[in-house]
């Protein structure tokens, strides 16, 4: 029986949305998994989420947005929205 990792969340909203930043928060990450723990990036801004997925580390930084989309923001991650009782087409 596998033990599920222990997840930590850590609160991006204050960091720079910069190149530096991810190579920190990607190496932070590894580091943890090495060790059988979990990094969760919450808060993470607009733009450092477009870093993120710009060069790729969308998934493996696991980033988890808390905010509210701005009026004209397109909500991230988010491919349709519908009711649960909805049938699939």
């Amino acid at each position: 029986m596998a033990v599920a990792p222990i997840t930590f969340d850590l609160d991006v909203s204050v960091l720079a949305a910069d190149v530096l930043t991810v190579d920190a928060l990607a190496r932070l990450q590894l580091s943890w998994r090495r060790r059988g723990r979990r990094l969760r990036l919450r808060d993470a801004s607009g733009e450092l989420q477009e870093l993120i997925a710009f060069v790729g580390l969308s998934d493996a930084l696991g980033v988890e947005s808390q905010r509210q989309p701005k009026q004209g923001e397109q909500r991230v991650g988010v491919k349709e929205e519908r009711e649960l009782d909805d049938p699939a087409f």
